[in-house]
């Protein structure tokens, strides 16, 4: 016990335990000193948001729920909303591009497809019909079947979520305003003095 310990091995042991704290935060000192943040969803102009068109089991509208919940307010009723997200087609699809002379499946392809718009709730258009589709390769085997099933969600996963990263940052950019009428120019000034008495 160090109650015990002579000066000099208390000394030593008070610096060990500081060169262990200082080797301890060392790590967090070098990212914050090499400029690495985390990823922050961006600012969205509009304070209130509506999903539909989602089939209740989307994980794509999960991702973007829990997103979204950080900078905005997820509502039920698009009439409640500023914005409605429409999800127009929300798919994942598994296609096999390689396979052995035995029909054994050798090579997926995996596709993460979301095709939406962003309307009022009047249906003034923000953001017309856009498409993401994200691809990735995987080798399969059937040896490895349930590593493979793993590996498979997991890229999935992730192209979820790179495609939630990529819809937020196209709602950062909407116009929510909606633009001024055509009638709304501000009117001509008003004539000074009075007009000239006719002769």
């Amino acid at each position: 016990m160090t109650g015990h310990l002579p000066a000099r091995g208390r000394r030593g042991a008070v610096a060990w335990l500081g060169a262990s704290l200082a080797a301890a935060a060392l790590p967090l000192a070098t990212l914050s000193g090499c400029g690495f943040t985390l990823r922050r969803p961006p600012e969205l102009p509009f304070r209130r948001v509506a999903l539909a068109g989602f089939s209740a089991t989307s994980a794509l509208a999960a991702e973007l729920r829990r997103q979204l919940a950080s900078t905005t307010q997820v509502v039920e009723a698009p009439a409640q909303a500023e914005v409605v997200l429409h999800a127009l087609t929300d798919s994942h699809e598994r296609s096999v591009v390689g396979s052995t002379a035995a029909g054994q499946v050798r090579e997926l392809t995996l596709r993460v497809r979301f095709h939406f718009r962003l309307a009022t709730p009047g249906e003034r258009e923000l953001i017309p019909a856009t498409e993401l589709l994200l691809e990735r390769d995987l080798t399969y085997s059937e040896t490895v079947a349930l590593a493979k099933v793993q590996e498979e969600a997991e890229l999935v996963a992730d192209m979820r979520a790179d495609i939630v990263q990529q819809v937020l940052r196209r709602l950062a950019r909407a116009s929510v305003t909606a633009p001024a009428a055509p009638g709304a120019a501000s009117a001509p000034p008003a004539a000074s003095g009075a007009a000239p008495a006719g002769r």
